[in-house]
């Protein structure tokens, strides 16, 4: 399914009840139970014109928890689920979302795409949760969303990505193009860096990515001096970094997600390449990654993010006390933790302002609601469903945490579609 742009708002409630009738003509598929509709259920109509199997009756509410907690994306997707669980467990002793506690019912993606759209089906159709929470590469983003759109349910997903996207059905909390890919690249303009090396691994999100920097590139007076991609898992990295070496590279801008970053930087450490002469900008490593690639060989290093552990602000001060108090003081926070975190204080947020759990009252009310998130107060954008962001260029420090170095000139708005870039057309 084609995604785009939401419509502004005076037009949007029409434009999601068009979508959901010509979904129901299109579709054959189940909603949602069917007819084995709970009673008490929220009624919410299904694309395909079933009722949602909600329950809403009882003192509790059934959500999803959907990341990989197996394969290539373990490394970094479990800390996700970790910081989950965090907000759960503070919500509900805080009293629940319209006075019902919050029941977590969680799956394993398992690092594959099409797992996570089994996963994402069973979750509203056999489990009939009210919203989902999770998923990290573009790839499986790109498979559940579909499963989304057609059940007409909700999926809040975390992580940093490569943009050029919007769906009625996803609400988006971790950054988008303009965000963290577009900081990244002026932060290395500012440092006169005129030949970037692009590295990642082969899946959507690099692959668009390095679209954009491309255009990034040319409009502004960059080389591209060599674009090489790797499967997920990959590692092997001597013929890339080797290409990286002798392609006269002044920066690196990587791409590269789950443990291929292990590989990646410890074969630049092995022929020499140093952060000083040829620094990287990584924007899939946080915190928590940095360990498992080991601190020696990534030391120095530049992340693009929106939030880092070392962010100074009461706020923050709390979350990490809270999340260290819970999993032990040798756990850092990061950044795609930290917006999944904020992603379901978000969602309560909405249900409380539609003082609903159903999808349209929701997708209604979720315009200028806003939270005192860790990272800073961030604000829903109603009609592309993405969140005003700070963005923060950081360096990876021998203390293994990473600590800003440069940051934008307050939040930044969401532009998914980089219709405010002139360079970016034809993009999308």
């Amino acid at each position: 399914m084609t995604t785009h742009p939401l419509p502004p708002r005076t037009a949007r409630k029409r434009a999601l009840a068009l979508s959901a009738a010509a979904l129901a003509a299109a579709l054959t598929l189940s909603a949602c139970g069917g007819a084995r509709t709970a009673e008490g259920a929220t009624g919410t109509a299904s694309a395909s014109g079933g009722a949602s199997c909600v329950d809403t009756s009882g003192d509790t509410v059934k959500i999803g928890f959907l990341n990989s907690l197996s394969g290539t994306m373990a490394i970094s997707e479990q800390t996700v689920r970790d910081s989950l669980d965090l907000a759960a467990e503070e919500i509900n002793e805080a009293g629940g979302v319209l006075g019902k506690q919050l029941e977590i019912v969680a799956e394993d993606g398992a690092s594959e795409p099409t797992v996570f759209a089994e996963k994402a089906e069973k979750l509203i159709s056999s489990d009939c949760v009210a919203a989902v929470f999770g998923g990290w590469t573009s790839s499986s983003r790109k498979a559940m969303l579909p499963v989304f759109e057609s059940k007409n349910s909700l999926l809040f997903y975390p992580v940093q990505y490569e943009g050029l996207e919007a769906s009625p059905n996803i609400f988006y909390t971790g950054a988008t193009t303009n965000q963290q890919i577009i900081p990244g690249m002026d932060y290395l303009a500012e440092q006169g860096k005129k030949k970037v090396f692009l590295v990642g691994s082969d899946y959507v999100f690099p692959r668009t990515a390095n679209k954009i920097i491309n255009a990034y590139a040319e409009a502004n007076g960059i080389e591209i001096v060599g674009e090489e991609y790797a499967p997920l898992g990959h590692t092997d990295f001597a013929t890339i970094v080797n290409k990286l070496k002798a392609s006269g590279a002044d920066a690196v801008f990587n791409t590269l997600n789950g443990d291929s970053n292990v590989a990646f930087f410890k074969e630049y450490k092995n022929v020499g390449l140093t952060a000083d002469a040829v620094p990287v900008v990584s924007v899939s490593i946080a915190e928590e990654e940095v360990g498992g690639i080991g601190v020696d060989n990534i030391v120095g290093q530049l992340t693009a993010w929106n939030y880092y552990q070392t962010v100074e602000s009461p706020t923050n001060e709390t979350f990490v006390a809270a999340f260290k108090e819970k999993y032990g003081e040798d756990r850092p926070t990061s950044d795609p933790m930290e917006a999944a975190y904020t992603s379901l204080y978000l969602w309560k947020g909405m249900v409380e302002k539609a003082e609903s759990f159903e999808v349209a009252d929701i997708q209604e009310a979720a315009d200028g609601v806003t939270f005192d998130a860790p990272e800073g107060t961030v604000t829903v954008n109603g009609d592309n469903h993405h969140i005003a962001k700070t963005a923060y260029i950081g360096k990876i420090d021998a203390d293994g945490l990473i600590y800003p170095v440069w940051e934008s000139d307050g939040p930044i708005e969401p532009d998914p579609f980089l219709e405010g870039y002139d360079w970016a057309e034809g993009l999308s």
